[in-house]
């Protein structure tokens, strides 16, 4: 397959460093969220994940985000995504983010709750109820598949949005830290938990937590503040996606429009900052993409330039930024500013070296989609840096699964 011309950047404001929190990153090149199902079954993180972010933290001062892991049992679940609520996680993450901190790059972890979107049937099995913001589902396959399981969506008490904050996530924050983690993730887009809370398609809530936008924001904003006291605002960050219709959401078609409810947020989040408690970073979702898929340039609504408007600190915008290569005009343009990241996720996945190819103008090996969500190891750490001839049997890959870390190690 031919790759991806590029042309060089070293010479480029993307390589010219940035301070993010307390750390300083040699370059504005991230890797974002990417799920690729190589937990254990226990969603305890895998031998084959610590290859993965090894691989990806080889240029020194880079930014890696995992990919988003639950917070709890009750926030999922998928099978084979990483957690981070119990000692075996910690353990687990403990062992990547020691490999990162040893190549000279940084590491964050970003905190998952699925909400209508989880699986009853997954939840179920554990004695788990579905839960969301409201009794909405996102589609007619998921109601059925509730149905079926005796396992109805049902909206989150009062009591349970306390407990999710000061319990839930108090806990999975203390073990990132524990974990090694230099910064924490807050997932509030791509109609997840927060994403549902936010907007009025998704929260038909009466209590203070739906509403007005004040009350639709207030769950974000008190977990916000809440993880603020546990581990700092510096190493707090939360994404959003504006106009992303994935999952249900309605976006500009919302009763309120998106600008409107994530131009409020963004200035709750500004006033902690004017207040001397400034988030690492907010990372949005350029409407070139809504999920998993690439938005047709004719149907692409909307634009972010409000979000740098209103929020004064470090931003991180993902998106499709190769749709314009070789040359990467709109990167240069958001990168100009001297406080916007930029984040390659797909071609991160098949290219392990990526930040020194864009530093060189190596060509770019195409990803392949098929491969992003199987649990064994072909396409996964079966990609060569531009350097590399490695011989590499697809069967034998195929028949390669997760292990634990600490089986590997022993042997």
């Amino acid at each position: 397959m031919s790759g991806v011309q590029i042309a060089a950047l070293k010479d480029t404001d993307l390589f010219k460093p940035l301070k993010v929190g307390e750390h300083t990153l040699s370059n504005k090149v991230v890797y974002p969220p990417t799920t690729r199902l190589r937990a254990l079954d226990d969603h305890t993180p895998s031998d084959l994940e610590l290859e993965y972010y090894d691989k990806r933290s080889k240029y020194a001062g880079s930014l890696l985000i995992t990919e988003a892991t639950f917070v709890s049992e009750q926030a999922g679940l998928y099978s084979n995504v990483p957690g981070i609520w119990n000692e075996k996680h910690v353990k687990g993450w403990k062992e990547i983010t020691d490999r990162i901190h040893e190549n000279g790059s940084f590491i964050s972890s970003q905190f998952w709750f699925l909400g209508r979107v989880g699986d009853p049937q997954l939840l179920k099995d554990r004695g788990l109820d579905f839960v969301a913001p409201s009794a909405i589902y996102p589609d007619d396959t998921t109601k059925e598949k509730a149905e079926a399981a005796g396992n109805p969506i049902r909206a989150l008490t009062e009591k349970e949005i306390h407990d999710i904050i000061y319990d839930t996530y108090t806990n999975a924050a203390k073990n990132a830290i524990a974990a090694g983690f230099d910064y924490i993730e807050l997932h509030a887009a791509h109609g997840y938990l927060l994403d549902q809370f936010l907007q009025p398609a998704t929260n038909q809530r009466t209590d203070k937590y739906g509403g007005s936008i004040e009350n639709r924001a207030r769950f974000v904003l008190e977990l916000v503040d809440h993880l603020i006291t546990v581990v700092g605002a510096n190493r707090l960050a939360i994404r959003i996606s504006p106009w992303a219709k994935f999952q249900g959401m309605k976006a500009e078609q919302d009763s309120t429009h998106a600008v409107t409810t994530f131009s409020y947020l963004l200035h709750e989040l500004q006033k902690r900052a004017d207040n001397g408690n400034e988030l690492a970073y907010v990372s949005i979702i350029e409407p070139r993409v809504s999920g998993i898929i690439d938005v047709e340039k004719s149907q692409q609504v909307g634009d972010n330039t409000f979000v740098g408007q209103i929020w004064k600190g470090i931003i991180l915008k993902s998106g499709n930024y190769t749709y314009d290569a070789p040359h990467f005009k709109t990167l240069l343009h958001d990168i100009s500013d001297n406080r916007t990241m930029v984040g390659f996720a797909r071609y991160y996945t098949s290219n392990p070296d990526l930040v020194k190819r864009l530093y060189e103008g190596w060509d770019l090996t195409p990803y392949d989609r098929d491969t992003f969500y199987a649990t064994n190891n072909w396409g996964y750490n079966t990609w060569n840096n531009y350097d590399e001839k490695a011989e590499i049997t697809k069967d034998a890959e195929i028949s390669r699964l997760a292990k634990a870390i600490e089986e590997i190690k022993a042997n």
